[in-house]
């Protein structure tokens, strides 16, 4: 079998000029974090399995170090590699610490809407603080960088990962099951399930999802514990300051957002199935064991090149033989992208420039 031009599936080639517009976007992204006084890391694309803290160790392809004879893992995902970064090499700067990155994840397999194995990711962290205040930045940043990087449309879904649990040891029954079993039906929606479990004091979350204000006004209809009242009160204030955006609220969804913990939140976008990025508050174990707060996002930018976004106008001038390299210098500081003529055949709209130097003009071809 000949396998030349072929890739593994999942797999993909970016070629001109989607691959500029994947750079662009980095650049849009990256470039309004700055802004906002994030500063970029980069870790590796490997590491010790054991010190990849997210991302699901079944997404992971392992293979052996030939060195040390541990296993090795490249990332799914690069949240954890920043917060091991915040806690060991940056243990000592002043928090709240806000850091971004950018860079290229591989999953063992994709899913039927982001079928890619491998993603260009970026986003941010800010450790040291997950309370509203930081909540509110990071949501914002993060509208903020798509809608920067011409995404239409945007809405926004939040959830609470842990709220099944901290009603479960606010005395919530669970029936005859697990936590973890709740939590699966929960996720499905499953009421007939609940009720026959005994769970049946869950199943009116269910119904409280949608309309972020009449979610909350649902929510606030149950026996809920004062702290969880008080999530409630740091949603709505968080809801109300996203302005521009559809805001919707499902209490219970935990899937994708295992390690999350008072608040998740995943971002769309017209044009787009699947989901833009995806962040929330989450905790990095120091090394001392001790969790340190966190909260940040991930943007999946392969998405919005296949939105269309990104693509640069670009003004292409062929040079004919003879140029002269103060002229051709000349032009690229104007913003021209110049194509030298190797030959005297070479032809403008063959090399794909609309226009041509000639006797000290720029012409179009």
């Amino acid at each position: 079998m000949n396998i030349i031009g072929l890739l593994p599936e999942g797999l993909r080639d970016r070629l001109p000029p989607q691959a500029q517009a994947l750079a662009s976007l980095v650049r849009t992204l990256t470039g309004v974090c700055a802004a906002h006084g994030y500063e970029r890391v980069a870790p590796p694309l490997i590491e010790y399995e054991s010190s990849l803290a997210s991302g699901s160790s079944r997404e992971r392809l392992r293979f052996t170090d030939p060195v040390s004879q541990m296993t090795l893992a490249l990332r799914s995902d690069i949240t954890g590699q920043v917060g091991r970064i915040a806690v060991t090499r940056l243990a000592g700067q002043a928090r709240p610490l806000r850091l971004m990155y950018a860079g290229q994840v591989l999953r063992v397999r994709g899913d039927q809407l982001s079928p890619e194995r491998e993603r260009t990711q970026a986003g941010v962290e800010l450790i040291g603080s997950d309370g509203p205040a930081a909540a509110a930045e990071v949501l914002q940043l993060a509208i903020e960088a798509l809608a920067t990087a011409g995404v239409t449309g945007l809405s926004v879904d939040l959830t609470m990962p842990t709220l099944v649990a901290d009603l479960a040891a606010a005395g919530w029954s669970l029936g005859r099951g697990s936590l973890a079993e709740v939590q699966a039906l929960l996720d499905g929606k499953d009421i007939g399930a609940l009720k026959a479990l005994g769970a049946s004091q869950f199943v009116p979350l269910i119904a409280a999802a949608g309309p972020v204000e009449a979610a909350i006004i649902a929510l606030r209809q149950l026996d809920l514990p004062d702290a969880i009242l008080d999530r409630l009160d740091a949603i709505a204030a968080l809801a109300a300051g996203l302005h521009g955006v559809s805001v919707t609220l499902d209490p219970t969804e935990r899937h994708g957002f295992e390690y999350q913990t008072w608040l998740g939140f995943s971002l769309f976008g017209a044009g787009l199935a699947a989901e833009l990025g995806r962040g929330g508050a989450w905790l990095v174990n120091r090394p001392d064991g001790a969790p340190e707060p966190a909260i940040g996002f991930s943007l999946y930018v392969d998405g919005l090149v296949d939105l269309g976004l990104g693509v640069e106008p670009q003004q292409r001038i062929l040079l004919p033989l003879g140029t002269l390299a103060a002229d051709a210098a000349a032009l690229r500081a104007a913003g021209w992208i110049t194509v030298a003529t190797l030959d005297a055949g070479s032809s403008a709209a063959a090399l794909g420039c609309s226009h041509v130097w000639q006797a000290g003009a720029a012409v179009p071809a």
